[in-house]
This record gives C-alpha cells, sequence and structure tokens, in this order.
C-alpha cells in the first residue's frame, strides 16, 4: 500500500517537521487507511501564529467585496472536489454517502451566506453621529462607530460535523467574514477529509489573492497542539464544537493568559422535549415516531438530539408509552464515529442502567464500534435524586421522565442546567395553559422549538445555536447563522476623523452603499 504523507498546512507553504505520526481510520472496519500524518512541532505552531498575525494586518484592512469573493471561491473549490471528498469523508466516519453530500450543500450554503452577508453590509452596523459645532453648552464632536475584526482566530474541528462544522465550516466562514485569519486544529478522527478542503481553501486565497497566513491547518492532539494555539500571545479568539471537558479545559486556558481570549465552545446538551397534555390525548402516536427517529438520527451523534423527554401521568400516556417502545425498537444502531466517542457511550448507558429502567432496545448492526440505541424510563423523584442522569450521553439514546403534575414539570424545568435546545409538543390550548413554562425554558436555552424536534438546524439569519452554560462557554452567542460574526469582532469609534483617513464605511459619500444609522436614522444616502 502507498502511503500518502499528511502535512501541516501553514499558510501556502507545507511543513512536515514532526517525527510524531498517526494514521487515519476506516470507522466502520477499523482498518488503518493509507495516510498517514505528521503532528506539528512547536515550531510548525509558532510559525503559523507568526504568519497569521501578519496576514491580519493586510486581511483586516480588504473590502467587503474582497473577503467575499473569497469565501465565494472556497465554496467552488470545495464543490471542485467531487467525489474524492464524499469518498474518503465517508471511510473517515462511517457516516453515509447521503448525509456528506448534504453536509457539502450546508457548508457550501454558509459561506455563501456570510458572502452576501459581506456584500450587504450592515452587519458592521455602522454610526454616524455628525458633528454640532453650535451645540451648547459644549459643542458635539463627529463620532462614528462600526465592527471590525479581533485577530487570528484558532478552530477546532468537531467530530461528528466533518464537513459543517469543519475545516471550512461555520467557525471559519464566520471568522474569515470578520476579517479574522484562521489557524484550523484539525480532528484526528477525519484528517484525510481536513487536508482535502484547506487544499480548496489554500488555492482560494491563491486565487482571490489573500495575504499568506489566512488560512492555515495542524494536525495533532488538541491538548498539545490546540493549547500552544490557544496561549499563543497573537491569538485573538478561539472557536470549538466538542465535548465539556475539552471545551472547559480550552476556556480555563485562555482566561488565565496575560490577555485573556474570548473562547466560544459549544460543548454538549440534553436537549430536553415536554409533552403538554392536549397534546398527549390527540398526537400520541406522531409524537412518539418522531421522537424514536430524531433520537437515534445519525446514530444520535448530534448536539442537538433530545436526550430526555418530560410528560404528565394521565389516562393517555399509558398508551404513548407502548407507542415509543415500539418505535424505538424498529430504529437502527450504527458505527460510531470514533473508538472515544463508543468508549464513552457504552460507559454512559452503563451509568444509566444503574438508576433507570430499560423501556426499549434499537436494532443492533454488526460493525466496528456499533452503537446499539437505548430508550430508558425513569420518574421526576429519581432525577432529583440523582441529576447526573440529565447530563448529555452523545449517541442514540433518550430518558422518559414521567411527571406527577404541571407542577412537578415546572420544577423539573427551573432545576435544568443550561441546553441548546428545548422542545415543546403542545396544541394552542396547551401553549397557553403553559406559559410559565415557556418563560422558563426562554432563560436555560438558545432555541425553543414548538410541535417539532431539534435535530436538524435551519442555517439562517435567525437561527441561534448556543445556549446558557454548560451548553456553551459564552450563552451570548451563536455558532450558526450570520450573527456568528459577532463572536470574532469589536467594536471600534472614530472620532473627529478626517473624511480622508475613514474606512470607507464610515466615509459621507457611503462609496459602498450599506445601510448606516445616521443621526439615529437608518439610510443609504450619502451625507451632504
Amino acid at each position: 500500500m502507498v502511503q500518502i504523507e499528511g502535512k501541516q498546512f501553514i499558510g501556502f507553504d507545507e511543513h512536515a517537521g514532526g517525527t510524531e505520526t498517526f494514521r487515519s481510520t476506516h470507522a466502520a472496519t477499523g482498518e488503518q487507511l493509507n495516510y498517514i500524518f505528521h503532528k506539528a512541532t512547536q515550531a510548525e505552531v509558532e510559525l503559523a501564529c507568526e504568519k497569521a498575525g501578519d496576514a491580519f494586518q493586510v486581511y483586516r484592512k480588504k473590502s467587503g467585496v474582497e473577503k467575499a469573493v473569497f469565501l465565494e471561491t472556497i465554496a467552488k473549490e470545495i464543490e471542485t472536489l467531487g467525489d474524492q471528498l464524499i469518498d474518503i469523508c465517508c471511510q473517515e466516519t462511517a457516516l453515509p454517502k447521503g448525509r456528506i453530500e448534504g453536509e457539502r450543500s450546508r457548508t457550501i450554503n454558509q459561506l455563501l451566506m456570510f458572502a452576501s452577508l459581506l456584500r450587504e453590509g450592515s452587519w458592521l452596523d455602522a454610526r454616524i453621529e455628525l458633528a454640532d459645532p453650535l451645540r451648547t453648552p459644549l459643542p458635539k464632536p463627529d463620532i462614528r462607530y462600526m465592527h471590525v475584526g479581533l485577530g487570528p482566530v484558532v478552530v477546532f474541528g468537531a467530530s461528528n460535523f466533518p464537513l459543517a462544522f469543519s475545516v471550512a465550516g461555520g467557525d471559519t466562514a464566520s471568522a474569515l467574514a470578520a476579517g479574522c485569519p484562521v489557524i484550523f486544529k484539525a480532528h484526528s478522527a477525519h484528517p484525510a477529509t481536513a487536508e482535502l478542503v484547506a487544499r480548496a481553501i489554500r488555492e482560494a486565497a491563491r486565487k482571490t489573492k489573500m495575504p499568506d497566513g489566512v488560512f492555515s491547518l495542524l494536525h495533532g492532539e488538541g491538548s498539545i497542539v490546540g493549547m500552544q494555539l490557544v496561549k499563543h500571545k497573537l491569538i485573538k479568539a478561539v472557536g470549538l464544537t466538542g465535548s465539556f471537558t475539552a471545551g472547559k479545559a480550552l476556556f480555563d486556558a485562555a482566561v488565565k493568559r496575560d490577555q485573556p481570549i474570548p473562547v466560544y465552545a459549544e460543548m454538549g446538551s440534553t436537549n430536553p422535549v415536554f409533552v403538554l397534555p392536549q397534546a398527549m390525548k390527540k398526537n400520541y402516536e406522531a409524537i412518539a415516531k418522531g421522537f424514536a427517529a430524531s433520537v437515534t438520527l445519525g446514530i444520535g451523534q448530534f448536539c442537538t438530539n433530545p436526550g430526555m423527554m418530560m410528560y404528565q401521568r394521565d389516562g393517555v400516556s399509558d398508551n404513548f408509552i407502548a407507542s415509543v417502545k415500539t418505535e424505538f425498537e424498529n430504529t437502527l444502531g450504527g458505527a460510531m464515529l470514533t473508538d472515544t466517542i463508543f468508549k464513552s457511550y457504552t460507559q454512559g448507558i452503563s451509568r444509566h442502567k444503574a438508576e433507570m429502567d430499560v423501556l426499549a432496545l434499537g436494532k443492533e448492526v454488526e460493525m466496528n464500534n456499533s452503537a446499539h440505541p437505548v430508550l430508558f424510563k425513569t420518574t421526576a423523584d429519581v432525577l432529583e435524586r440523582h441529576p447526573q442522569l440529565a447530563e448529555e450521553i452523545f449517541g442514540p439514546t433518550s430518558t422518559l421522565i414521567e411527571m406527577k403534575s404541571k407542577d412537578e414539570m415546572l420544577s423539573a424545568a427551573r432545576n435544568l442546567s443550561g441546553h441548546l435546545t428545548a422542545t415543546v409538543q403542545g396544541t394552542e390550548e396547551d401553549l397557553v395553559a403553559h406559559q410559565d413554562l415557556l418563560d422558563i425554558l426562554s432563560q436555560k436555552v438558545g432555541r425553543i422549538v414548538i410541535n417539532g424536534f431539534p435535530t436538524g438546524v435551519e442555517v439562517c439569519s435567525a437561527m441561534v445555536h448556543g445556549g446558557p452554560f454548560p451548553a456553551t462557554t459564552d450563552g451570548r452567542s451563536t455558532s450558526v447563522g450570520t450573527a456568528a460574526i459577532f463572536r470574532f469582532t469589536r467594536a471600534v469609534c472614530l472620532q473627529n476623523m478626517p473624511q480622508a483617513l475613514l474606512p470607507p464605511e464610515l466615509r459621507d459619500e457611503n462609496p459602498l452603499g450599506i445601510w448606516r444609522l445616521v443621526n439615529g436614522t437608518r439610510t443609504k444616502e450619502t451625507i451632504h
């Protein structure tokens, strides 16, 4: 077998100075693939950071249109990779071809979404307060405000989204849109996939004449290479989708720096589902079917996987439980993304079995690291005595939690920690009668879903994919949607700056034709 050597992509150059290597693995069989990768050295980390720092001084001055063309070119280059990208990604993740093709489309569309945002320009939140030298008792100065990029950003690849939350995923797209060079720490579960996409970004950077160092990709352990990056003085922000342990470790390291920096880590969530009484009576079969499908979609390896469902015990709940049991028994297991994720899943299932009843098991599949779907059932008082049962198990499992009353359900909702989502299944009558539940949930999650299921995150301007700690390290932000750009920006104010020295976004003639807030009025007009 001919080995293909993987290297560090540091700006436009490739490096392989490290002696430590690792192999890419076929996720479904455990077989090693013919890709061998060098782990980044300290010197290579340093070089990537230095190049990113130099690139920032050029890239931050690029116009919105220039950055938009860069993102659009990345999208084209990814599309040009064709079946090669799909085939390698399927091998490294055991995810089906249709899922990877859909994720490629999402990745491309995210890039194009941010390109459109840059062309339109209102994200800059440009504000102009014109001078009034005749104002008394003191003259009013000319004050102008806009968002600018923070500086070089480190992004960590997610295990469960090898494209959409990976090398050219949402974190990279939003950081580049903000004017920030990106150093990407590739996930060791799909390094060959990562390199293919990195080549596409590098080619796009060359074609659009972006500065050397606007993008780099490094291989290695998060605890070593990742920590070196997070602690480097030139790095100004971090984006991660991963485990609580990894996210909290990076956050702790970032805030202990001489110059602390923001860490936007999405760290997992149980995403509770609440079924209200009238919905239970009218729709219990449909709810049971949708719930079982949502729990086991993608072998349960979504951060929005519904990990628990709460309902009130009544005359119909027995029928509902029977329906859920039947639906869940028809679900299918499958290979998990990595050996580490599979081991964590089996350990979590064992812990739950010690405290709760198993209501149903899905169908097993014989393959490497194959997860068996498991549905548990318990009561509110058990959950209250063992709050750790509400912690996420990443995989195809969930727990039905029976409540004696509405008050018990409200109490359980108040005791929730931070989550990415909460779902409420209810008729209009239910929802009106449970406004207090909705009010509680609005304080606990980033997204409330009514009469649906949380798996499936729409990529659009209005999306919030985030939530209070411990779902994320910063509940004010989102990692999906155009608002994600604000994780990597800060506001700057220019007072009495001469017109010739103002950035185009803030000049009187508005050469970019963007929306601006001028003396409190939103307008595209030229200032006379």
